[in-house]
């Protein structure tokens, strides 16, 4: 292929191999412990450390890393110290995050063309370093997987069982909440805060319309966010639209296709 020759465009090839494992593996977790919705807190609450990074004059992304990880964190503590559901603490927290980035980004002198990549995406703008950080990722989330792989599907599960049963679940949760926190702030430069939430979600939906098994469809959800990915980039580039659109229309396009089979497939002929 022509396009291999260019830097950015293998850049963005192997960007989209490493984070679609990553976001899988988190998207496995967030869909099997419902915590979509926390997710989608934590993505809006980034919008706030961009514009405070902007204002300040310091890297967007670290300052998006600091308030990913701590709204994350300060929903699971508002949750669990003032027992309230989680659904009204991170209500809390994607507010605050909003207002914080919309004040800043209006304080922060001149304007401020990058803000555009963050909020819609653009895979093709990943350099070197960015892959590092993906790659650096990606090995902490195996490791951490292949050694607490019975106790994240046991509290993914059912929480409450596990903790019954002795396991580290608060451990697990924070640790697994914070591992969603810094995938969402690296996969913001793949698709962007507006299209993230399809990325981490939509082929874990695609992959659990046939199975039930946590391990499967994992798997399963790894390898259709990589054919959906790299088909998206090569149709983008073809046509010269936005690759994050692209990918998920395809991935939303292959959830219906599957629901659609698996409706077909249930189908018995009346006798």
């Amino acid at each position: 292929m022509d396009y291999l020759q260019y830097a950015f465009f293998r850049n963005a090839v192997i960007g989209i191999l490493i984070i679609s494992v990553a976001a899988a593996m988190i998207g496995t977790y967030i869909i099997t412990r419902r915590m979509v919705s926390i997710t989608g807190g934590i993505t809006h609450a980034c919008f706030g450390g961009l514009g405070l990074g902007y204002y300040l004059g310091i890297s967007p992304v670290f300052m998006a890393a600091v308030f990913a990880v701590t709204s994350s964190m300060g929903v699971e503590w508002i949750a669990s110290r003032y027992r309230i559901r989680e659904d009204s603490a991170i209500a809390v927290i994607w507010s605050l995050g909003m207002a914080l980035g919309i004040l800043f980004v209006f304080l922060t002198p001149g304007y401020v063309p990058e803000l555009n990549g963050f909020l819609f995406g653009n895979i093709l703008t990943i350099g070197t370093s960015d892959l590092w950080a993906f790659a650096a990722y990606t090995v902490v989330l195996v490791i951490f997987f292949a050694l607490f792989r019975r106790t994240i599907i046991a509290c993914a599960f059912d929480s409450d069982f596990a903790q019954v049963s002795g396991l580290p679940v608060r451990f697990i949760n924070y640790a697994m909440t914070v591992l969603v926190a810094v995938c969402i702030v690296l996969t913001i430069r793949l698709v962007g805060i507006m299209l993230l939430l399809s990325m981490v979600t939509v082929p874990v939906l695609i992959a659990e319309t046939w199975s039930r098994r946590f391990i499967k469809i994992m798997l399963a959800a790894i390898i259709i966010s990589i054919v959906s990915s790299l088909g998206g980039l090569l149709v983008a580039t073809i046509i010269d639209v936005p690759c994050s659109a692209i990918i998920v229309l395809l991935q939303v396009a292959l959830y219906f296709v599957a629901r659609i089979g698996k409706d077909i497939s249930l189908k018995r002929p009346i006798r």
